[in-house]
């Protein structure tokens, strides 16, 4: 609803109805534009809303390509994007067009985000669209999903005080809810936090569609009430399917009192704009649609005044000058010294609202670009973020240049995305797109895609609704680079707790998590190192398939040479308590990088479970200094014990002794000629002192950004050749030299320290016998 009647997607149309004589029937009727995709009406345009400043905001969605027509020329869309439509002056703007599912349900909170279901902070997705047909990344790493079809934050004040901080929304699948969620501030961005549900039934034919509030402040829920959902499930004829029924529920807190609405309709201009200082979002929605049907100038006048009478010291007087801001947009007028303040004031959620206008009235500021810098290197990150993406509005050669302060300063996943998409966006790719001065910018865009490789994609439904459990234990295992170690070696679940398990390896080597039943890690961690022996297992995750039944969880195999960096493992705590090795399967890797994942009753039976331990061996950090006295004169019997350390220690798992063991490592056959005594007791010791090149691996980055990791097999002056997987030693990659940028030598062995641990000070002496003999013939 708004002018006085109400927009219709009727596609390939949209259209405005007006009833001019008051009969409750539309008696005028107008097509506004023409040309919006009706490829398939179910993904046709939907998400009718006013924004807080004034314009009408739809979306289309997947399998749609639109071409329409308007007094500024033709505008394209392809597969799903955003509109934003002044209905004063026809100008229609698209913008966050991206490969998504079928989004529904649009707000906005306190501040003026944008707040969807894909993704569900929309505001990212602002940046103008790139060149058609073109689509933005995806939203890889951004909380994004359909099956929610509308949002309403609560904000009336005899609704419960735990209530006031959250916003509720509905979800007609995978299962049908009302749910309540927090609305928490990142740095550079709002997410929303599962607390429980508002409304929830076993009936299938409950599908909640939408949600609206009502003038009192209750709050009303359309039911679809059929189990029949689907447009492709099922059948049209399907006899199931329910054209006359639907339900709406009302909902009120027990015991409450609904309030009386303040009166809108017909108000004077001062009590409407004294209404946009309640803290009722709808009742400011609803208030600035009835002033955009006043004389804009009448508007315009009192509302100057009613700005400089705004008390400072009002808790809220920021967000009330925001207000004028909307509003003075919503009357087509403008307020530059009021925008000017707020973009320098101490409150980061104000200067975000008004970085987010100056993407409209930068033509009234002599100094626009000054202003937009010092957004981009605004100390907070959302500030940044809409300063990135207001760039892509204002479109000029200035603008670009001020925006790439932003790659100044850490990037999270939202920001990232505007900047990357802003960069991305027509308006602006024209200026650096083969130009020579902006050489770094596909540098730039490369290294924000690759740190998005650490990040989620996107989630299924039922992937988010297992995410959504009030109880989730979330964790995130990062691989220490060139340290073979987790750097989250032990968290603690209750049984049958829901978790959520990510796994990022930003290392130089592959590496994999695996659960394993209490007890089993030995054995399961033995067998993979026995699958290397076969070389069509290079390329395996290394899960030992006769050990399935020990092994509870486990990711798929992550690194530089592998798909992917991320893996996230959604599972059930284990019903039972107990200590649950993790660790890495690459063969040689199980020895030390692990962790423990502690499966308890109740939290209080932590302390408990690790004094329950078995009695362990004790592990000492061995060093040269320990051995200051030691002997190197060794006989038979001590080299022949020594035989037996090495492969109770299991160093015949990476490395062989005449023809026995697993060559991933150095063959040790005849290691006297290069080491012994002291030499040789560092290298076991201390593995990195003095490293093997032929196992050295080396990192070289490319000039367009690319990493490239392995071990060198050959180098000239035209390429270097890598392998890298030492299983695979036929899987060489070619690297020409004038595409290298820089080569790194890794300073860490394979072999990490800490291996010797659990040995005592004669065991690593009788170990040292033994490689001293000639070749173990003893």
């Amino acid at each position: 609803m708004g002018d006085g009647g109400v927009y219709v997607s009727e596609e390939p149309f949209l259209v405005f109805l007006k009833d001019t004589d008051g009969d409750g029937k539309a008696d005028f009727r107008r097509k506004i534009m023409a040309g919006f995709g009706c490829e398939d009406s179910h993904h046709a345009l939907h998400d009718f809303v006013w924004t807080p400043d004034g314009d009408l905001l739809f979306r289309e969605s997947i399998f749609h390509h639109s071409q329409i027509e308007t007094p500024y020329g033709p505008i394209r869309a392809d597969n799903s994007a955003w509109f934003r439509l002044r209905p004063d002056t026809h100008r229609l703007v698209t913008f966050g067009n991206y490969p998504n599912t079928n989004p529904w349900g649009v707000t906005f909170d306190d501040w003026g985000h944008h707040v969807a279901s894909h993704p569900v902070f929309a505001s990212a997705f602002h940046a103008t669209n790139p060149p058609y047909p073109e689509q933005h990344p995806r939203a890889t790493g951004i909380p994004a999903y359909s099956g929610v079809c509308g949002h309403e934050f609560v904000d009336f004040d005899f609704w419960p005080e735990e209530l006031h901080d959250c916003f509720i929304k509905v979800r007609y699948k995978p299962s049908n809810r009302v749910e309540i969620h927090k609305w928490i501030e990142k740095d550079d961005h709002f997410e929303e936090a599962y607390q429980g549900d508002l409304l929830y039934s076993s009936n299938l034919s409950f599908i909640p569609t939408d949600l609206r509030y009502g003038p009192r402040g209750a709050m009303y829920i359309c039911d679809w009430y059929n189990p029949i959902k689907g447009h492709a499930q099922y059948s049209l004829r399907d006899e199931r399917r329910d054209r006359s029924a639907g339900r709406i529920w009302r909902i009120v807190p027990k015991g409450a009192t609904l309030q009386d609405p303040p009166k809108i309709a017909g108000a004077p201009i001062l009590k409407l704009l004294n209404n946009l200082k309640r803290r009722e979002y709808r009742y400011r929605y609803w208030t600035k649609r009835e002033l955009r049907g006043r004389p804009a100038e009448d508007v315009r006048i009192e509302l100057d005044e009613w700005v400089k009478n705004l008390d400072a010291s009002d808790l809220r007087f920021r967000h009330h000058q925001i207000e004028a801001v909307w509003l003075y947009r919503n009357i087509s007028r403008t307020h530059p010294d009021l925008l000017r303040e707020l973009l320098g004031c101490e409150e980061h959620h104000a200067r975000a609202a008004a970085v987010r206008q100056l993407r409209y009235w930068y033509g009234e500021f002599p100094d626009s670009i000054e202003l937009l810098r010092s957004a981009c290197n605004d100390s907070n990150g959302i500030v940044r973020m809409e300063a990135a993406i207001a760039a892509s509005y204002i479109g000029s050669v200035e603008a670009l240049d001020a925006m790439l302060d932003v790659a100044n300063h850490p990037r999270d996943t939202h920001l990232n995305y505007a900047f990357t998409s802003s960069l991305g966006a027509e308006s602006l790719r024209r200026h650096w797109q083969g130009n020579p001065k902006y050489a770094g910018i596909p540098l730039l865009l490369k290294q924000s895609k690759r740190s998005g490789e650490l990040v989620e994609r996107g989630r299924s439904a039922s992937q988010a609704e297992f995410d959504s459990h009030e109880n989730l234990k979330s964790v995130r295992i990062t691989c220490l680079p060139e340290r073979m170690k987790f750097d989250v070696e032990q968290f603690t679940v209750q049984t049958g707790q829901p978790v959520k398990l990510v796994l990022v390896n930003p290392d130089a080597t592959d590496h994999n998590l695996v659960i394993v039943q209490p007890g089993t890690l030995e054995e399961v961690g033995m067998a993979a190192n026995e699958m290397a022996k076969d070389p069509r297992n290079a390329n395996s995750d290394f899960i030992p398939s006769d050990k399935k039944d020990k092994i509870l969880h486990y990711t798929a195999m992550i690194g530089p040479t592998r798909s992917s960096r991320i893996q996230v493992l959604r599972f059930n705590a284990p019903p039972e308590p107990g200590i649950y090795p993790y660790v890495c399967t690459f063969p040689g890797h199980w020895v030390i990088m692990t962790g423990e994942m502690l499966v308890v009753d109740d939290l209080s039976e932590i302390d408990d479970l690790i004094a329950s331990r078995n009695a362990e061996a004790t592990f000492t950090d061995w060093s040269m200094d320990h051995f200051k006295d030691a002997s190197f004169d060794f006989d038979a019997t001590a080299a022949q014990r020594g035989a037996k350390v090495f492969k109770e220690a299991r160093c015949n798992q990476c490395h062989v002794v005449q023809g026995d063991g697993i060559g991933l490592g150095p063959d040790l056959t005849q290691v006297k000629e290069r080491y012994t005594g002291n030499s040789l007791l560092q290298q076991i010791l201390n593995p990195s002192s003095e490293i093997n090149e032929q196992y050295r691996t080396y990192q070289l980055t490319k000039k367009d950004g690319e990493v490239v990791v392995g071990n060198i097999l050959k180098e000239d002056k035209q390429s270097i050749h890598l392998i890298p997987n030492l299983f695979n030693p036929a899987g060489v990659v070619v690297v020409p030299q004038k595409q290298i940028k820089r080569k790194t030598a890794s300073e860490l062995s394979s072999m990490p320290n800490g291996l010797v641990a659990a040995l005592t000070r004669d065991q690593i002496l009788e170990l040292l016998a033994y490689l001293q003999s000639v070749g173990g013939k003893i």
